[in-house]
């Protein structure tokens, strides 16, 4: 099962106690995964439930997501914010996988938020090009990045444009599961996320803040 980094069995077990309960479609997805020899891709209860919250706290009512995966974090965020904003409510979502997709939309069904989720499988970087040319700069309220970390760069700047000031841009994988620490590892991918750190942090245009929930979330919010 996914969980944060450095957490316990039974500070997981602790945490899914004080919390919210998850949605039986959100825990079908979480436990059918946990399945999956890519399991380790799916972010951990916690990390959704702080999503939540996060959505919650911005009124949130339009997201974008890259990296859908079987569906777990757009799943949690489009709960939130249909409940908030009904049918108004929209997550653009982008991934190349048909076949880890087709499991999401069945979670997404279960759950009815289908209709507030427009799926599109193509790589991110053509979607988000094409909504900034359709004139969406500056729609969207939040956005999630769970995908490539060699095209995390690519995503920020066109997440940020595609953001409105105050909203949040949040990256998965930031801790990289420690590798970002170790000198001797320089992999495109570790050094991928080493680089965003860096850039985020010294960006005008962003307050960007780094936390230890899941894999290490990168919180920028927009200026």
């Amino acid at each position: 099962m996914s969980s944060s980094l450095g957490l316990t069995p039974e500070l997981v077990a602790y945490l899914a106690s004080a919390n919210p309960p998850e949605h039986a479609a959100l825990k079908r997805c979480r436990e059918e995964t946990a399945r999956m020899t890519q399991a380790r891709m799916q972010i951990s209860a916690e990390q959704g439930a702080f999503m939540q919250v996060l959505a919650r706290l911005m009124s949130a009512k339009r997201a974008f997501e890259i990296g859908v995966f079987t569906g777990y974090s757009a799943l949690a965020t489009a709960l939130t914010l249909k409940e908030m904003h009904g049918r108004a409510a929209h997550i653009l979502a982008c991934d190349v996988s048909e076949e880890w997709t087709t499991k999401a939309r069945d979670y997404w069904r279960e759950a009815n938020v289908d209709d507030v989720i427009e799926l599109v499988i193509a790589p991110a970087t053509e979607t988000l090009k094409v909504r900034i040319a359709q004139g969406q700069a500056g729609a969207y309220d939040f956005g999630f990045i769970d995908a490539d970390k060699t095209g995390y760069a690519d995503y920020y700047e066109a997440g940020l444009e595609l953001l409105r000031p105050g909203g949040a841009l949040l990256f998965d994988n930031a801790l990289w599961s420690g590798r970002v620490t170790d000198p001797a590892d320089t992999s495109a991918d570790t050094s991928a996320l080493r680089a965003l750190a860096v850039k985020a942090k010294s960006d005008p245009r962003v307050h960007a803040a780094m936390t230890n929930i899941g894999d290490g979330l990168l919180i920028c919010v927009k200026l």
